[in-house]
This record gives structure tokens, sequence and C-alpha cells, in this order.
């Protein structure tokens, strides 16, 4: 019996060595290769005109990170972003673009099923959702499917009373939002949260958003100028809002809302 546990340990073992690469390999898909360094005002353009629409996206550090999802070519693309160019764009799982998985999901999910017969902890599906939030195992579940709940618009359902599980519906809600902004007029938020409008600004003068946002509670941290125009970053403590406003000649062209862990670092 033992030696059976040790060849089963084994072959898992060996199965996660043999896919770790599928992600580790990622690089550029030949339909986006061409833009890699281009400016992401206008890279961002030509991905919505090869078919690719934008999923979902958070800022790490100093860069932006955009995962773009191709229904024709079922392509899912990381896009990195830094200092308003395409630092890096990789082909990777359809899972991050909340897509069903292909031979490449199919590979990953292996891999986490080989990790679970070791005894360790079940992976958490990205991360980043979570922020600055150290959960156990218990309450990292309890924010996943919180997640999940709010951002597929089911019903708010916190049996086990958790605090994480509520996080993680405000975030699963501020993520559906974000991936319908195109629609205009959202308003959003779920969980415990006070969670304060802000899509009115979209293209409203600057000094008149800037004001609305103190107004309604926010904090600016920084204030940056770079090539495609003006940044701020503002955060609202109480309901853990962190945004991002980008202006350009004295106008808002984008203001998004970005992990909290953009302003608490």
């Amino acid at each position: 019996m033992i030696k059976q546990a040790k060849a089963l340990t084994a072959a898992v073992l060996s199965a996660a060595m043999v896919l770790s690469p599928v992600a580790a390999g990622a690089q550029a898909p030949g339909s986006v290769r061409d833009l890699v360094g281009a400016r992401a005002a206008g890279g961002e353009d030509q991905l919505e005109y090869r078919g690719f629409h934008r999923i979902s996206g958070h800022t790490e550090d100093d860069s932006k990170i955009n995962y773009w999802w191709n229904g024709n070519t079922k392509e899912c693309v990381k896009a990195v972003t830094y200092d308003g160019r395409f630092q890096s764009l990789d082909k990777t799982t359809n899972a991050d673009c909340n897509q069903k998985g292909g031979n490449g999901d199919k590979a990953a999910a292996i891999a986490v099923g080989a990790v679970a017969l070791l005894g360790i902890a079940a992976l958490a599906s990205k991360s980043h959702h979570r922020g600055d939030r150290d959960y156990d195992e218990r309450g990292t579940a309890d924010f996943e499917r919180g997640h999940r709940d709010g951002l597929y618009n089911q019903p708010y359902h916190n049996y086990s009373r958790s605090d994480a599980y509520s996080s993680g519906y405000d975030s699963g809600v501020r993520e559906r939002a974000n991936q319908t902004s195109y629609r205009g007029g959202n308003s959003y938020g779920g969980g415990y949260s006070a969670y304060v409008e802000f899509n009115d600004l979209q293209g409203r003068e600057r000094d008149f958003a800037t004001g609305q946002l103190s107004s309604r509670g926010f904090a600016q941290l920084d204030n940056k100028r770079t090539d495609t125009g003006r940044y701020m970053t503002y955060w609202r403590a109480a309901s853990r809002q962190c945004l991002i406003l980008n202006s350009r000649n004295g106008y808002v062209v984008s203001l998004e809302s970005v992990s909290a862990r953009t302003c608490r670092d």
C-alpha cells in the first residue's frame, strides 16, 4: 500500500511538472505580436479592430493588466501596459477571460487536481481579486464563492455569515460592472460596502470631476503627467474604492475602478 501511494505521488508530481510549462510558455500569438511595444491607446483600438474585446483588468505596481478575448479565434490575451505602451501580449488560458476552457485549460485543471491529491490547499481563481486580504483556506473558499455569485449576478447567499463571502461578492459585482462599463450608467456595489457611484463623471471637465470625487469622500493620492495625458489616483477608505482618472485636454477620458491594493501599496 505504501509503495502504491509513493508511486501515485511520483506520478502526480511528474504530471504537474510536465504540465507547468503550459503557463510558463505563454507568448504573443501571431495575431497580435506586432502590437508589442505599441502605444496602448492605439493598440487597444487595433485589438478591437481585430475582433478582441476587453474582459477584465486591474493594476499591479506601475503596470496595467487587461484580459482580451477574441470570440472568433477563441484566444485569450493578457496585455501588460507600462508607461503607456504594450510591454507584452501573452496568450493565456480561456479561463482568464471567463470562458470555458480549451486544451490548455484541461491541462491546467489536471495539474490542479494533482496538487489536490497531494493534500495541498486548492488553488483559488485569480488571486488578484482578493487584493491585500489574507484568508485561511475556509475564508478563501468563501471569498471565491462570493466573487462568483457577484460576478454572475447570482443572489447574495451568505449562509455561513462570512465577511470573506461578503467581500468576495462585492469584488464580483465590481468586476461585472467593469466588464459591462461600455453600457454606461453603471451603478454597482455588493456585500456590506457603502459603495459610491462615479461613472457619471466620465467625459466631464477634469476640474468638475475632481471636485465631485472630493465631495464624495475620495482623497487624491497622486497626480502624474505622461505622454498620454494626466493620471490621478483616488482612494476612498470607507468603501475601499481605488480609482484611476485619466484626462486629456482638461476632460476625463477614463475613470476606472482598480484593486484596492493599488492605493494601499
